[in-house]
């Protein structure tokens, strides 16, 4: 792909907002030089992991509430342009079994597509946004965050997480869980440090106290922690066990979160505290942490750092597919010859394709890295194989949008394309990824032979319901197998209610 500069990449302003379980938050930047100001903030405690019923549907009262947010945020950006703004939904929206018809109603209040991230992708946009706010040492860091729905623990060096881990539970879940209607009791809390222990307790070694050297924890309910143990004098610098110690003795001699009187505790924050308290106090116990530092940084501020690299041409997602076509052995040679034809097509069809070809041609370049990775499981139907990897793996940088996308265009690399899982991809890809994949087959075709003799020159021409490609003439006459793939491929096509002229 052609590598456009840093100026002409980055934009003056970006936003990033984050669908939490408990709090939708949005952050407005300007952007100078690698690095951001930070402009404005917006937060509404939206508590969507409490309209969940017991069979995880979305009430119709908390989407409504969510709606309304989304609209006010949406006012605030209404102007950005759709590449300068990155929206995200964590755990209640990877929960939701009708999360696709509430995200439907949810881009239309905010105007701007919205990206479902897998819980490690959420660990790691995590750490990146407390890494970016800490001076660089070379201590290894344990950083925990508690949200709504879920809890992430990481751990890494500088900007870099070796250790990834979000556990199912949040301030939201385990409040309502355990402390019902804001009461209290001894034993409510001791079922609520069972209920996170237990769920802790298997990655216990992978995160215990002498596999890092400071604490870090970030999200709302950690610093309204901090806030009150300053407040109280229970601790000093940051939170302790000990300030937990007695914050919990506080809490359990009250009936009722009404009841706490506890200086620096935004009353909104009432509803859920007890739920943040039990998970931090816990982790605290079964990890064997004595101290924790808390950071302004969070998951916005690692979509924001996020956001940079992409723009400056250190989009982890490359990262990643790399990665992953250098663990399943594929044929790194085939992968460029394939790239390379994808380039020269592209080059021709990109006026037909207009605004998008520069992401799609991204897309196509990573499905071609991936192609094949299936065929270190099996050969036969290796395709779907490597679809189903892609599907539902944990692969940094990506969305599940994201995933899908790229798992359907290999998917469709080859033999039947799966014409439903092509239209059931979120728009603009419904419309878009058929011509995607249409690309991607003629050059997986082309290059069959794994050489690197050149092919011959070729014009191509795409419209909305047929392609046609041309030859040198009396070129596919010498070029038997060539020939009888195209023609394969018109049938295949045609299946797809598209048409392939091949002369």
């Amino acid at each position: 792909m052609t590598q456009t500069t840093e100026q002409e990449q980055v934009p003056e302003l970006v936003a990033a907002v984050d669908l939490g379980s408990n709090s939708f938050h949005m952050i407005v930047c300007s952007v100078h030089k690698g690095q951001f100001k930070t402009l404005d903030r917006l937060r509404e405690m939206v508590r969507l992991a409490s309209g969940l019923n017991e069979k995880n549907i979305l009430n119709d009262e908390t989407q409504q509430r969510a709606l309304a947010c989304l609209e006010r945020f949406g006012q605030r950006i209404q102007k950005f342009p759709e590449s300068n703004v990155r929206i995200v939904g964590t755990n209640t929206l990877r929960t939701a079994k009708n999360a696709a018809q509430f995200l439907h109603k949810a881009e239309l209040a905010i105007g701007f597509p919205i990206h479902i991230i897998s819980g490690i992708e959420e660990a790691r946009l995590i750490y990146q946004g407390v890494a970016h706010s800490l001076q660089s040492n070379a201590n290894r860091r344990l950083v925990m965050d508690i949200g709504g729905g879920s809890t992430e623990y990481i751990i890494g060096t500088n900007s870099d997480p070796s250790q990834k881990e979000s556990l199912r539970m949040g301030c939201v879940t385990v409040s309502n869980r355990f402390f019902a209607n804001g009461e209290i009791s001894a034993k409510q809390f001791k079922k609520a440090e069972i209920f996170v222990n237990l769920r802790l307790n298997t990655y216990r070694n992978l995160f215990t106290y002498n596999e890092w050297d400071e604490a870090i924890g970030a999200s709302g309910s950690i610093r309204s922690i901090r806030k009150v143990l300053l407040a109280t004098e229970w601790s000093h610098g940051g939170i302790t066990l000990e300030g937990l110690e007695k914050l919990k003795h506080h809490t359990l001699s009250c009936k009722h979160v009404s009841e706490l009187d506890l200086p620096d505790l935004d009353p909104d924050r009432l509803p859920v505290f007890m739920g943040g308290l039990a998970i931090l106090y816990t982790t605290f116990k079964t990890l064997g942490i004595d101290k924790m530092s808390v950071s302004d940084g969070a998951l916005r501020e690692g979509l924001i750092y996020d956001f940079l690299g992409r723009m400056v041409n250190h989009d982890v997602r490359s990262d990643t597919a790399n990665m992953l076509a250098q663990h399943y052995h594929t044929d790194i040679r085939q992968t460029e010859l394939i790239k390379s034809t994808i380039a020269l097509i592209l080059k021709q069809v990109s006026p037909f394709l207009g605004a998008q070809s520069r992401i799609m041609h991204q897309y196509l370049d990573w499905a071609a890295e991936l192609h094949e990775i299936g065929r270190n499981i099996a050969h036969s139907q290796y395709h779907n194989h490597g679809a189903y990897i892609i599907k539902h793996g944990d692969l940094a940088g990506f969305s599940q949008q994201d995933q899908n996308l790229l798992s359907t265009l290999v998917q469709a690399h080859r033999r039947k394309i799966p014409v439903k899982n092509i239209n059931d991809l979120p728009a603009p890809w419904d419309d878009l990824a058929i011509y995607m994949v249409i690309i991607l087959r003629l050059a997986v075709i082309l290059r069959r032979n794994r050489s690197n003799s050149a092919i011959p020159e070729f014009n191509i021409t795409l419209t909305k319901k047929s392609v046609s490609i041309e030859f040198p003439e009396s070129w596919l006459d010498s070029a038997p197998l060539t020939q009888a793939d195209l023609q394969m491929e018109e049938t295949y096509l045609a299946k797809a209610k598209f048409s392939l002229q091949a002369s």
